[in-house]
């Protein structure tokens, strides 16, 4: 028997693209285009008819753009979505807009609107299609999707008895210097912001993250995160000093590493090292600078995302320093459950949590 292939519909006011984007995945043999669309309100009609696995998705369109088509489909029609963005600094933000409010992954056009080099990206596009057709809508679809918390400034007694207890690790002390080190890929800007939201302004330790995006995302999700959070976020920059109560995030198409100089800790960006399994920043490459710096210890939390990218690096990071304790986000609440997964089967987790409880774990693992 057959595999079933991934049915699409295809959304772009451009013909040209539409036709494009159709011959590509097609081409692919696993996915059948079942519909396009010209506009929002043409796609919202033929997904309540098509009921298709995937919508592709053009970030800009006339009449009704992606930002509102995307709302009223996961609120009327809950599908699996796949942006295409130029990388101007409009469809940026409109980009991670739809990431919070629900998009499942986004791939940019080369070459921008009307693109002419599509098929360089046309295995990216395919894979995360396929991967598309995969989640759980639950996960993007909850209550929470899109709110901005209540950032809390400290965490009180009372609060505290209510958090759940964290795994026993007997090698790691409350009284060394520890990093907090968190890698993701698909559906990681809304988990991020579950984890960074909930984080107190006074946490005490740096936060050092690996998201999978392209160049110029990155800043721009650093940006907006900061404004949610009590602690501050930023897009990590070579050379600077690694401070407390700071998450930094590897900017797009370069490697995050660190290294001790003295008393302190510097960012060091790698932009020449080769892409690890498809990815640069990779998850592995941080773990792995990590296990460099034996003086530390580690709170590492793999979130949601596909493939395996972290397995390797917290074998290797756990080898080198025993004082590393491993968060896996949970199947249940994982958009994508790849890269947890992985972690988990390898055996490498002293915590699968659930997305809400794990800014409540870290802020225990840290509390004096």
């Amino acid at each position: 028997m057959s595999k079933r292939k991934v049915r699409v519909l295809v959304v772009d006011d451009s013909a040209f693209m539409r036709t494009m984007i159709t011959d590509l995945l097609t081409a692919s043999g696993e996915i059948e285009v079942v519909g396009v669309a010209r506009n929002g309100i043409e796609a919202l009609e033929r997904v309540r008819v098509l009921r298709p696995d995937v919508v592709t998705l053009d970030v800009e369109m006339p009449k009704m753009d992606g930002l509102e088509t995307l709302e009223h489909l996961m609120r009327d029609h809950p599908t699996p979505v796949v942006m295409l963005s130029s990388v101007t600094k409009d469809a940026t933000e409109s980009t991670l807009q739809a990431m919070e409010r629900g998009a499942v992954d986004f791939v940019t056009k080369p070459g921008g609107t009307i693109s002419l080099h599509l098929k360089t990206v046309e295995c990216e596009l395919i894979e995360k299609v396929k991967e598309a057709a995969k989640v759980q809508m639950s996960c993007l679809t909850s209550s929470n999707k899109g709110v901005r918390r209540s950032v809390p400034r400290s965490i009180d007694p009372l609060a505290r008895k209510k958090m759940i207890k964290v795994s026993q690790n007997n090698n790691f002390s409350k009284r060394s210097k520890t990093f907090v080190i968190i890698g993701t890929s698909t559906g990681g800007p809304r988990a991020l912001q579950e984890v960074l939201t909930n984080l107190p302004a006074e946490l005490g330790a740096p936060l050092l993250i690996v998201q999978h995006m392209p160049p110029g995302f990155t800043k721009s999700l650093a940006q907006r995160l900061d404004k949610m959070c009590a602690i501050r976020v930023k897009e990590a920059e070579d050379g600077e000093t690694i401070q407390n109560n700071v998450a930094y995030i590897a900017p797009g198409e370069a490697h995050l590493k660190f290294k001790r100089f003295g008393s302190t800790y510097t960012i060091q960006l790698d932009d020449r090292e080769p892409p690890r399994k498809a990815h640069r920043p990779a998850v592995d490459v941080l773990l792995e600078s990590a296990a460099s710096e034996r003086s530390l210890q580690y709170i590492t939390v793999i979130m949601t995302g596909m493939g395996n990218d972290g397995t390797e690096g917290v074998k290797t990071l756990k080898r080198q320093n025993e004082r590393t304790h491993v968060i896996a986000e949970s199947e249940k609440t994982a958009v994508i459950y790849g890269m947890p997964k992985a972690i988990v089967e390898a055996g490498l987790a002293e915590e699968v949590k659930d997305l809400p409880d794990i800014a409540p774990s870290i802020v225990e693992m840290l509390r004096p």
